[in-house]
């Protein structure tokens, strides 16, 4: 049972242009089928009707190849694709030495590929996106112009009907693939929630019974027992953070929730508050400001006591991203960083000073003798004016 959501998953990531790709294959087949009724209808005024079955005979082998290609994904790949646009092109260019003048020159008669030659536009726009069809839409209308030798409007319509069509289908394809992923990862977190949900109950049914039972004990029978069950609960708390703490999410873009890293270091000593949506910033940013909050908390240990309390505040802005730790310990003295980096001692300097100028962030530092210490970061979204 557990399986099925990644299941889910791999069948969402799987080509998700298949129906256009489908859908090109069906274009292939009913257009061959009028380029044939075209030569039929057309061959008794042809100079060489000869030459014209030949080309339609390779139009019928290509199409039966391209066909079953496509209908896989070894076939969906730029060399197939290209050859596919060269070889149209070339069959088209077929057309002054099998057509005569007179039929050149008439608009109800077309070139011997006839609309079988929009088929390469749609199938790069499927694979390469709208850029790609757009620029398979003009190469074919360019080699209609140079077939019939004599531009007109109704050779302009087709060729913009060309681009047209390409750069659609482009766009439907990326718009697939894109959805896609997003759905691959809804899939992904909610295995990863029922995941946690499962873990929770599991948990919560052993461990951390088994954790609420030593810390009460511990307390009841005093002296050491009372340490252990100081330790006792701390790591229930911990525990409990990290099963509640959101899953880890991505987007396509390279970003991540910067929530579930930080929840997981609340502590009995640690209140951390984080919006109820996500706050999605890029996956190197969210990593630097969990390693600065993590520093900062350690500077918390060291330096504010072991009964200070600290409180980590995350804010999402919008355009901005504001992040703050504070402890009631006793402050910084005045002159005590500047002197901790001439003695060579450059935590603050590199860990959270450092971390903050690599973002392109601000850091303001509030503290004072018996007033605690408060960092305040922010790091501004891409774009975004300072």
């Amino acid at each position: 049972m557990r399986k099925e959501p990644a299941e889910r998953v791999t069948k969402a990531i799987e080509d998700p242009a298949t129906p256009l790709w489908r859908g090109t294959i069906a274009l292939r087949i009913v257009t061959f089928l009028f380029a044939a009724a075209n030569i039929i209808a057309n061959q008794a005024g042809f100079d060489r009707p000869w030459l014209a079955w030949a080309a339609l005979g390779v139009m019928a082998l290509w199409s039966v190849f391209t066909s079953r290609a496509y209908s896989t994904t070894w076939g969906r790949r730029w060399p197939l694709v290209l050859v596919d646009l060269g070889l149209t092109c070339g069959l088209m260019t077929l057309s002054p030495l099998i057509m005569s003048d007179h039929q050149l020159l008439m608009l109800n008669v077309p070139l011997i590929t006839t609309i079988w030659a929009c088929v390469p536009a749609v199938a790069l726009g499927a694979l390469g996106g709208p850029a790609a069809g757009f620029a398979g839409g003009l190469t074919v209308g360019l080699f209609t112009y140079l077939a019939k030798g004599v531009p007109s409007l109704d050779l302009l319509r087709d060729v913009v009907l060309l681009a047209g069509a390409g750069m659609v289908v482009g766009m439907a394809s990326a718009t697939a693939r894109r959805s896609a992923v997003l759905l691959a990862q809804a899939l992904r977190a909610e295995a990863a929630t029922a995941e946690r949900e499962r873990l929770a109950r599991s948990i919560h049914d052993s461990v951390l019974q088994v954790l609420a039972r030593v810390r009460k004990r511990g307390l009841e029978v005093g002296g050491e027992a009372a340490e252990l069950a100081k330790m006792a609960g701390e790591q229930e708390v911990a525990l409990r953070n990290l099963v509640a703490a959101a899953p880890v999410d991505s987007t396509v873009d390279g970003e991540v929730d910067m929530r579930p890293g930080l929840q997981v270091l609340a502590t009995p000593r640690v209140q951390v508050s984080t919006p109820a949506t996500q706050v999605m910033l890029p996956a190197p940013a969210a990593a630097e400001l969990t390693s600065l909050v993590r520093e900062a908390l350690s500077n918390v240990d060291k330096h504010a006591g072991q009964d200070a309390r600290a409180w980590v505040l995350l804010e999402d802005l919008g355009e901005e991203v504001v992040l703050s730790v504070r402890d009631d310990g006793p402050g910084i003295p005045e002159g005590r960083i500047a002197s901790a980096a001439a003695e060579g001692r450059m935590g603050i300097a590199k860990s959270i000073k450092g971390r903050v100028e690599s973002l392109g962030g601000t850091l303001e530092l509030q503290t004072g003798p018996g007033e605690g210490t408060e960092w305040e970061v922010r790091v501004f979204r891409k774009g975004a004016a300072r």
